[in-house]
């Protein structure tokens, strides 16, 4: 296969990212900030970010750390059974939020404050109709008797299509889609309902994560899948439809809190995501439809204008090597710096376990 050695696309959005708080916050905005032009910031802190003045109190402390002047964080509202919904109307209406986010009361990182009755948020997800709002949705069930493999597709069943059925004019994200379920539903509906897909799930697949030992830089919510439905997300991602597009989900947790007895759902990959979708879509013969999944359709649905700047990629002559972790110390003391990449502090880097030739070179 002959491959172009240069690629140049507009600059890419990340439409699903975490960037914690206080000194974790300090060490990986910039490392989305460098190659996006804008993301969808999650809002599941330690308290929650609900209403709109925690939005711009967040949106804040995000820019005093982003070292791009041209960043643009797109904040988010958490929502909870006693979300406000004039407080969502006005941050809808005055330019602070661009979704809103559900979490199933403790289905990930942080959802204890989530949702347990979606007939208590009806009121909240009514004014997000008014306000042309999207819905974010982590789309998995927590039932105590459902297999974590199959929570997604049993939310698409069970909470999903009951709510796309009262609520027609909502318009709905399926963040970090996993399964072939997942991909079938949004290419079978309508134009109000999308999904995000991560750079991780395109590359692991569940025995990644548990053959041959367990591997806790690999473990992430929603949890990794058969290969079937790897195979299935590349394939929607490549198709060029146009309700697919990038959330990178990227998750930042130190190495000791995802080295443990109990180790933390989350995989960071702010830091490669470009050159590892570049080599994932090489593979599949698909480097024409990169920009259309990174830079354009998620701009289209959350009517955001295209990115004027662009990105560059260059695909190496041999396997281009990444950070293995992020330090988390005071950015002006390098010493400091140097000294903690690989400490119980550090954030490891998402390892793709494969060659890599492109890297991102403006």
């Amino acid at each position: 296969m002959n491959v172009d050695k240069r690629l140049t696309i507009k600059k890419p959005d990340d439409f699903h990212v975490h960037f914690r708080d206080g000194e974790v916050m300090a060490a990986v905005v910039g490392e989305t900030a460098r190659d996006f032009a804008r993301a969808i910031v999650m809002p599941n802190l330690i308290p929650p970010v609900v209403t709109a003045a925690d939005a711009i109190a967040y949106r804040e402390r995000i820019l005093a750390h982003s070292k791009n002047s041209s960043f643009l964080p797109l904040m988010t509202l958490y929502l909870t059974e006693s979300s406000d919904p004039a407080d969502i109307k006005l941050a809808a209406n005055e330019g602070i939020v661009n979704a809103v986010k559900l979490y199933p009361a403790g289905a990930t990182t942080n959802s204890d404050s989530g949702v347990t009755s979606m007939d208590r948020i009806m009121p909240a997800l009514e004014a997000m109709v008014e306000a042309d709002l999207p819905l974010c949705v982590h789309g998995e069930v927590t039932d105590a008797d459902i297999d974590i493999f199959d929570r997604e597709a049993v939310f698409i069943d069970r909470v999903l299509i009951p709510l796309r059925k009262k609520l027609p004019d909502l318009r709905v994200v399926m963040e970090h889609v996993t399964t072939r379920e997942g991909t079938q539903y949004v290419q079978s509906e309508s134009g109000n309902i999308a999904a995000t897909i991560t750079p991780h799930h395109l590359i692991i697949n569940r025995n990644d994560l548990l053959v041959g030992g367990i591997r806790p830089h690999y473990y992430c919510l929603p949890i990794a899948k058969r290969e079937l439905h790897r195979q299935a997300l590349r394939k929607a991602v490549t198709s060029g439809h146009s309700r697919f597009f990038l959330g990178t989900d990227s998750a930042p947790h130190s190495r000791n809190a995802k080295e443990s007895a109990c180790g933390c759902a989350g995989v960071f990959n702010a830091t490669n995501t470009m050159a590892c979708l570049a080599q994932v879509f090489e593979e599949e013969d698909a480097l024409d439809k990169l920009e259309g999944f990174t830079s354009l359709n998620g701009a289209k649905f959350y009517r955001l204008d295209e990115s004027e700047s662009t990105l560059t990629l260059q695909r190496q002559d041999m396997p281009v090597t990444f950070p293995t972790s992020i330090p988390v110390s005071d950015p002006q003391d390098q010493r400091a710096a140097d000294s903690a990449e690989d400490s119980d502090s550090s954030i490891v880097v998402f390892d793709p376990g494969m060659p890599v030739y492109w890297s991102v070179v403006d």
